[in-house]
């Protein structure tokens, strides 16, 4: 019983999964104005010589940051929770 259950709900949530994926469109990007602005005004502003690494250290400093801090609370407690504990 436990067995066909668990069966059954990976066909749902693949079906599922199915649906979602045939839905999603994608349209074309086009050119936004601000992609002319960053290649244009990154090296000026930033220094940069590669626009990504303008946008990224730059641009979205803070973002980068926030990301960065979240990647290694997460490696923190992961470490913490498989960590072997000495027996005293």
């Amino acid at each position: 019983m436990r067995r066909n259950l668990s069966i059954i709900i990976t066909i749902l949530m693949v079906g599922m999964l199915g649906v979602i994926v045939t839905g999603l469109t994608f349209g074309d990007p086009g050119e936004h104005p601000m992609d002319r602005y960053f290649i244009e005004n990154s090296q000026i502003e930033s220094g940069a010589n590669n626009v990504v690494a303008a946008v990224l250290f730059d641009y979205r400093g803070f973002d980068t940051l926030g990301e960065a801090a979240v990647l290694f609370t997460a490696a923190l407690g992961v470490s913490l929770v498989l960590r072997k504990r000495r027996d005293d």
